[in-house]
């Protein structure tokens, strides 16, 4: 190599080591900026919010991994700027192909080392947050790993059917209705099942997500801790009126969930008899719900007439006996 080709070497990597200055130093004050913001600023923001402890922690999950993946953005737009206004190809100049570019035994340790420590810092992370709050409000199956160290949960039972979800309480008598009622303050156990295909139970508020399989009792954790409204959809292709199985719910104080759930069950004592023995799984039918235990139900009107000679919010329970004076509709 002679002396020309040598100095040449060492002025492209002083140039080089002042691009990596320039741009390390506005990686670095970019980053100081945009962290803080996320953690004051948007983190309080960021779904699903903080309705359960499972809600809560998937926050903050996302809060951590938006942390994590901030500093990569910045420094890829960063550079992408960067080249932009340093690296564009001067006006009138001829085109010239750069030096060729060879393997770097430092950079590519650097880079195997942080993405390796990055990924298993996820993994432990993610194993961590699943413990923690017994399975982050994500189904376990019939026999959770994790559960509440409490163990005093309040058992709800969530059917999936075509195409709607209904609720038995097997504290309360087991009625079955259609609203989601929840206490406050109160570690809550989902057992999740189907009466014919595969739902996927989804409370977005809650945080909490558990398929519905035909036969199988999926069981999810959490503990509400603040007062509000839920959504309820079905996020797995069920049908053709999949998009149409949704509802609502709330959480309310202990003592108003106290009175309504007595209320109901006195209510729906009639109709409760009429269904199967409460059980974690039913038997599936073939020809979807409507040939089963349950009737069929269509999800944008109620056809089922009560002893009161009037529709009722219930669309999944059979009707009572009805005089033919009293019917309507």
């Amino acid at each position: 190599m002679t002396s020309e080709e040598t100095a040449d070497r060492i002025e492209r990597r002083r140039e080089g080591l002042s691009h990596w200055k320039w741009l390390t130093g506005v990686w670095l004050i970019l980053t100081a900026i945009i962290e803080p913001v996320i953690y004051f600023l948007i983190w309080p923001h960021l779904p699903p919010g903080n309705m359960t402890s499972s809600a809560r922690g998937a926050q903050f999950d996302m809060m951590v991994l938006t942390m994590i993946a901030a500093p990569v953005m910045v420094a890829v737009l960063a550079y992408f700027a960067y080249a932009l206004i340093v690296f564009r190809h001067p006006k009138g100049r001829p085109l010239v192909d750069g030096p060729p570019l060879r393997g770097n035994l430092r950079v590519q340790t650097a880079w195997i080392t942080i993405t390796s420590a990055i990924v298993m810092g996820a993994f432990v992370f993610g194993t961590y947050e699943l413990i923690v709050p017994a399975g982050a409000g994500g189904a376990e199956g019939p026999s959770p790993i994790w559960t509440p160290a409490s163990h005093t949960e309040l058992p709800v039972q969530v059917i999936g059917q075509q195409w709607i979800w209904t609720y038995r309480y097997p504290t309360f008598g087991g009625f079955e209705t259609t609203q989601l009622m929840l206490p406050n303050n109160t570690e809550i156990a989902f057992h999740v099942t189907s009466l014919d295909v595969i739902h996927s139970f989804w409370a977005y508020q809650l945080g909490v997500k558990a398929d519905a399989n035909p036969g199988v009792d999926d069981v999810a954790f959490t503990q509400t801790n603040q007062l509000g409204r839920i959504t309820v959809r079905c996020s797995e292709l069920c049908g053709i009126w999949h998009g149409a199985m949704y509802g609502y719910g709330e959480v309310v104080s202990p003592s108003a969930f106290e009175t309504w759930a007595k209320a109901m069950e006195r209510r729906l004592a009639p109709a409760t008899r009429l269904l199967p023995p409460f059980a974690w799984t039913y038997t599936p039918s073939a020809n979807g719900a409507g040939g089963g235990y349950y009737p069929q139900t269509d999800p944008y009107y109620d056809k089922t007439l009560y002893d009161q000679g009037r529709s009722g919010p219930e669309g999944n329970l059979p009707a009572l006996r009805v005089e033919k004076s009293q019917r309507v509709g």
